[in-house]
């Protein structure tokens, strides 16, 4: 156990570390409290080697600076300014004029004028920083309170004044056409029917905790077929039996033995289980969906699956520093009982990380899509459940080890051919911040052009063409490699028509949406007719259909499912594009509102939403009490739903009957 390959945990501190280094420090605090001018500094330390771009950076450029400075009780006066002049310098691979501060500190002020006794200002800085390496987002989030005793009551009581006449305002054209946001929560702006809270009226069609249900499932049993993949790897094969050793030495007693197993097994669970609940409490229940669209996030799952596809191939070897491994020897050694057994199972997780993160990881940015609280441990339950089974009962029945083939030569083979897997899975994560961020890198026919070579390749590799530093050169291939071999070819021949548009539904989950496709001969896909809610609502109303309201997702991997699996079926098209106005929400698009929008949660707390993908998200939230996706529902031309909501369900017939009764009761409610 000398040499020791990476664990999970040190992959998560990893992202985490990464995530942390930034090439910017910022501070903010407030200046001339008070007083009745007060002000905002912000101030950003940048580091030797970076760039950090101004405020009017040149479109076509690198991401300027964008402030927002929402404040209460005070008023903002003119727009931030810097203490000192940016450089501008042309870049050759932008070919714009980049504006950017170097090196040092410069200081951002926003002037204010205090309007009542107390007052608070939210300051959220987001920008970009580049250094010869690459780029990274930058930014604070900081909330400041202040005092100035002299307000006057007059002017604050004015303040006041204002704001109940524009809710007045607001309030009086509820029968609009062209609403934005509740009444509640947006002043100045129509809110109609459309964002009405309908929960009661979906309870009426459909039981709500049947989605949460399927979705805990579907993430158990992708954790329990991950946890069997796992149990094949290099790593964890011949830690069965050094388990089963280290037993058989514990304790001679056949009874205490198998509950010593028994223990074992359940330790083993217990740590994966926390696992995942230490990913849910560190990023939040709310917060998970967001992570698993950011752009951070899946690129450095993109960089690591790389990483270890690259080492699974023989290109280095990943290891943990030897004192790791001693310390965690000499705890097993010198425990006994209960502590020396959970030790074991911890030198288990320890020792089979660099296998399993790769699974792992992806396991749990699923999870995170989900948008459930409790799906990373439920996830990774059904991972260590089915990594826990085999050594529990091998240490509960050694002979079972007899038939085990022996580790070897086969192991080498299994750890390449990860390592391709691994490579194709990865594009996954690098096209859901692509699509997310709207880059354009990664179209469908890139993606399923990469498939194809590399699924190619692997055949290659199966059948001998291609050995890697580790491999001993193959006299003869086995029936195994063959048959392997055989579905790897076939596998990248099958993707060949996604080139030319071919829906390919076996691989819908993974591959970039066909509407990313530049050239298609393809007909049968469906596309939105419109992505804005207001706009596609009024179309509704003007062309007298209903409408399929789709709140989607960039990185929603069943979403893409139901699209490739239902809504190409001819009939479920035909009924779609004639009967109904689609609208296609992405509750994780990136895009920036034109201006932030300040709302009211259902438990009170508040919130600025500053891109589309918040705005649809909450939507979804407060309008029909929902937060997983795919959610497809039925509404009439006021906003009020017309069948039970349909989430992720791969049935057509199903699906049919769905959208036929939107249409009746649409018609029952016209007449």
């Amino acid at each position: 156990m000398k040499r020791i390959f990476p664990t999970l945990s040190l992959v998560i501190v990893a992202i985490c570390a990464m995530a942390q280094v930034s090439g910017v420090d910022w501070s903010c605090k407030l200046i001339g409290d008070g007083t009745e001018n007060p002000s905002v500094q912000i101030t950003a330390t940048v580091k030797p080697g970076y760039h950090l771009y101004s405020v009017d950076n040149p479109e076509g450029g690198s991401n300027p600076l964008r402030f927002y400075i929402d404040t209460k009780g005070c008023k903002k006066v003119g727009t931030v300014t810097a203490n000192k002049k940016y450089t501008v310098e042309f870049d050759d691979v932008f070919e714009v004029n980049q504006h950017f501060y170097s090196a040092g500190q410069v200081v951002f002020t926003q002037k204010l004028k205090a309007t009542a006794k107390e007052y608070t200002v939210d300051v959220e800085v987001k920008g970009q920083a580049c250094d010869d390496k690459g780029c990274q987002q930058v930014g604070v989030v900081k909330k400041l309170t202040g005092k100035y005793p002299g307000a006057s009551e007059t002017e604050a009581k004015a303040e006041e004044e204002k704001v109940e006449a524009l809710t007045e305002m607001t309030d009086s054209l509820q029968s609009s056409e062209a609403p934005l946001l509740p009444a509640a929560n947006l002043s100045g702006v129509n809110p109609g029917s459309w964002w009405d809270n309908v929960e009661a009226e979906l309870k009426v069609f459909e039981d709500a905790p049947e989605q949460q249900s399927r979705s805990l499932w579907y993430i158990f049993i992708a954790g329990f077929i991950g946890g069997l993949i796992a149990l094949v790897t290099p790593c964890v094969w011949p830690m069965i039996p050094m388990t089963v050793s280290f037993f058989l030495k514990q304790n001679k007693d056949r009874k205490k033995s198998i509950g010593q197993a028994s223990l074992y097994g359940g330790s083993i669970i217990v740590i994966y289980v926390l696992l995942g609940l230490l990913v849910t409490i560190l990023f939040g229940a709310s917060a998970l969906n967001e992570l698993a669209t950011s752009a951070v996030f899946n690129i450095i799952f993109f960089l690591l699956l790389v990483v270890f596809a690259i080492s699974f191939m023989g290109g280095f070897e990943l290891t943990l520093p030897s004192s790791w491994t001693n310390k965690m020897d000499s705890k097993v050694d010198s425990t006994t009982g209960v502590l020396s057994i959970f030790f074991m199972a911890f030198t288990l997780v320890l020792v089979s990380f660099s296998c399993t993160g790769p699974i792992i990881g992806t396991l749990l940015v699923e999870a995170a899509a989900t948008s459930n609280f409790v799906s990373p441990a439920v996830g990774m339950f059904g991972f260590a459940l089915a990594l826990a089974l085999p050594f529990t009962l091998f240490a509960m029945f050694p002979t079972m080890l007899k038939a085990m083939p022996k580790s070897g030569g086969w192991m080498n083979t299994v750890k390449v051919v990860l390592g391709f897997l691994e490579l194709a899975l990865s594009l996954k994560f690098l096209s859901v911040a692509d699509l997310a961020y709207d880059w354009r890198i990664l179209d469908r026919e890139v993606f399923v052009s990469l498939w194809i070579v590399i699924f190619a390749l692997l055949g290659a590799y199966l059948v001998g063409w291609i050995r890697f530093p580790h491999d001993d050169k193959v006299e003869k291939t086995g029936v195994g490699r063959f048959m392997l071999a055989c579905v790897s070819f076939a596998f990248a021949i099958y993707m060949i028509p996604g080139l030319w548009g071919a829906p390919l539904k076996s691989i819908s989950a993974f591959a970039p949406p066909t509407s990313t496709q530049d050239f298609s001969l393809y007909e049968g896909d469906v596309h939105a007719q419109v992505d804005d809610y207001e706009e596609g609502m009024a179309l509704a109303k003007q062309l007298g259909k209903p409408v399929l309201l789709d709140f989607s997702g960039y990185g929603c991997v069943n979403c893409r499912k139901m699209e490739a699996a239902v809504w190409t079926d001819p009939d479920v098209k035909a009924k779609i594009d004639n009967d109904y106005v689609l609208i296609t929400l992405m509750v994780d698009e990136k895009k920036e509102l034109p201006s932030p929008i300040k709302v009211t949660e259902k438990d009170g707390t508040e919130r600025t939403l500053r891109t589309y993908g918040d705005k649809w998200s909450y939507l979804q939230r407060s309008k029909f009490g929902a937060n997983a996706q795919p959610f497809h529902v039925l509404v009439d031309n006021d906003g009020k739903p017309l069948a039970p909501a349909f989430v992720y369900k791969e049935d057509v017939p199903g699906y049919k009957n769905f959208l036929e009764l939107g249409k009746e009761n649409y018609k029952k409610r016209q007449k």
